[in-house]
């Protein structure tokens, strides 16, 4: 049988950690289908959750999100009562966004499914091993995990 194509490419570190990645968005974005929750829409809630009440600004600064791409997501969010838009009590000129007991009900089963999900893609090492990926993946990724 001949070697699989791209032997050099696909022995690249940064090849595999796309192959990961996508093996892992994948995993997540069904298991967030499965609860009728698309990916961005997951994180603008969890952001909201986080930073709550946010100024839409700041919220879209803060996942790094196009301002034209977030108002469409907060649309969809708010039109399904996932999350609140009314003016910042900090500036009455912008909109503050909070999440709904809806949002935050949903967002919890997202978050466990989202968990079996990454749980799925790490099954294949040990607990150990888990532990030592994620520190690596954190030092190599620029963040402070």
């Amino acid at each position: 049988m001949a070697e699989a194509p791209l032997p050099a490419i696909r022995s690249l570190p940064s090849w595999l950690l796309g192959r990961a990645a996508a093996r892992g968005r994948a995993l997540v974005a069904d298991a967030l289908a499965a609860e009728g929750m698309k990916m961005w829409h997951h994180v603008v809630l969890s952001a909201v959750r986080d930073l709550a009440p946010v100024a839409q600004a700041d919220l879209g600064r803060g996942i790094a999100l196009d301002p034209k791409d977030l108002v469409g997501i907060l649309h969809d969010l708010q039109a399904a009562g996932l999350v609140l838009r009314e003016p910042d009590p900090k500036d009455r000129r912008k909109n503050a966004v909070s999440l709904t007991e809806e949002g935050a009900r949903l967002l919890k089963r997202c978050e466990k499914a989202a968990r079996e999900a990454n749980d799925a893609l790490l099954a294949p090492l040990s607990a150990a091993e888990r532990d030592r990926f994620m520190d690596l993946l954190i030092r190599i990724s620029g963040t402070d995990g």
